[in-house]
């Protein structure tokens, strides 16, 4: 009952959606639509790389449209302007304008089709909610709860091998349909890492306190929305002579040293041949 695509292949014991090299994004889709309209996703992953410093991008959970084309999209490998509710591991910091948390960082995002993702800001101009969790590397399960109950979004972690749900947002006001599918991307771009999936329970809630049933009213129908999200904050455009990354400038002063240290060998060499030719006129 799933579907795959991208960079994915399917191993015996996880399922690996992006390889730690450049320029890969993956997924996977459950075929069937979710009728409960009560639910906690538990999602056991593993993101990890030979990099100790540069890693990117991230992993996504989602919940949207079945009819939304789900595979190699620019938002962790997932389309652009979805209908339905993301939350999206990023463990890279493009950093474009001030924000007040680190990466590895956590949060969700509703959409009914008309927001786009903007990477430069890491999403920040749209985001419900989010917190820092520091997922990467761990040499011990990392899991991600998500439960959405009587409108309410909650996100948690158990990342400290603890076995313990630790908070990290609640959204009240969310409204998202039934009828949508769930899936989870990964992608990198000029930085990587091996993104992998190992589980995904789902159950279905049952609140304690129900809501007042709306007779005659079709779930199915609802239009994602949410009553509260982050203000924007300003996106700084990137000059032509100053769009350069951590990464190229790195690269580049690689090179030059490379380069320097050539050319004192070549020069070397040339001085030691030239000192040897004096000495056959004595």
């Amino acid at each position: 009952h799933w579907d795959f695509g991208g960079s994915t292949v399917i191993a015996s014991d996880f399922i690996r959606l992006t390889p730690d090299s450049q320029s890969h994004r993956g997924a996977v889709w459950c075929k069937i639509p979710v009728r409960m309209r009560h639910w906690e996703v538990q999602m056991h992953f593993r993101v990890h790389g030979s990099s100790g410093n540069l890693f990117g991008d991230g992993i996504a959970f989602w919940y949207i449209d079945p009819a939304v084309s789900k595979f190699n999209g620019p938002v962790f490998g997932m389309q652009d302007k979805f209908r339905g509710l993301g939350v999206l591991l990023d463990t890279y910091s493009n950093h474009n304008g001030p924000h007040s948390h680190d990466h590895p960082y956590i949060s969700a995002m509703v959409n009914n089709g008309s927001l786009a993702y903007d990477h430069d800001r890491d999403g920040t101009h749209s985001q419900l909610d989010g917190c820092t969790a520091r997922f990467r590397n761990r040499d011990h399960d990392t899991l991600l709860s998500i439960r959405y109950v009587n409108n309410a979004l909650l996100v948690a972690t158990d990342i400290e091998n603890k076995q313990i749900w630790q908070p990290c947002f609640r959204v009240p006001n969310v409204k998202l349909p039934t009828h949508f599918v769930f899936g989870v991307s990964a992608m990198t771009g000029d930085l990587s890492d091996n993104h992998d999936l190992l589980s995904v329970k789902v159950y279905e809630i049952e609140p304690k306190e129900p809501l007042e049933d709306n007779i005659g009213v079709d779930y199915r129908t609802i239009e994602p929305s949410a009553d509260s999200a982050e203000p924007p904050r300003p996106h700084v455009d990137s000059q032509a002579d100053s769009g350069w990354s951590f990464l190229r400038i790195f690269l580049l002063v690689l090179f030059c040293a490379i380069g320097l240290v050539t050319l004192l060998v070549l020069g070397l060499v040339y001085h030691t041949r030239q000192q040897r030719n004096k000495k056959r006129f004595y």
